[in-house]
């Protein structure tokens, strides 16, 4: 019996392990949230790209935050869905529910100020990703991206929460 040796020339892409690793943060608070509602004083700045087409957001949004936006989630949020892609939920917007469906890989930051916690991601490149259906808040799965090119790495490859912890 012969054995071929097979070499494998790829490496880890650890910056890629770290955003996903740390996005099913955020999916485990959202699960939470939504399984239990909000526990005592926390509370959630979300901030993430508006400019894709992925992402589910009234027309009117979009063009007043044509890149991002920031929502947050304490008083007034309902309907607040999580799947393994992203979630959904409805938020007051001039007295209308409006309902907004995005994915982790859209989201920029995650905020809890109540314990000083806080994420850093990098989003996914608007243009490497496929629309969902028009008028659909379906996050379910994940649409197919265009490339398998990630982002190109940043020279300081380290990711430090001190700014966030309690001193």
């Amino acid at each position: 019996m012969t054995h071929t040796k097979v070499r494998y020339l790829a490496r880890f892409d650890y910056e890629v392990m770290v955003q996903e690793a740390l996005r099913k943060v955020v999916q485990e608070a959202l699960t939470q949230v939504e399984k239990n509602g909000l526990p005592g004083s926390h509370h959630f700045y979300i901030t993430f790209q508006t400019d894709r087409p992925d992402v589910t957001l009234p027309n009117f949004l979009k063009e007043k935050h044509p890149e991002e936006i920031t929502i947050v989630l304490q008083h007034q949020f309902w309907d607040l869905k999580v799947t393994d892609y992203g979630f959904s939920v409805s938020l007051s917007f001039n007295d209308v529910h409006e309902k907004i469906a995005v994915p982790y890989t859209a989201i920029i930051s995650f905020l809890d100020p109540s314990v000083k916690f806080g994420l850093q991601f990098i989003p996914d490149d608007p243009e490497d990703v496929v629309p969902m259906a028009e008028n659909t808040t379906d996050i379910g799965s994940a649409p197919k991206s265009k490339s398998k090119t990630k982002h190109q790495p940043k020279e300081n490859n380290v990711v430090t929460l001190d700014q966030f912890r309690k001193k």
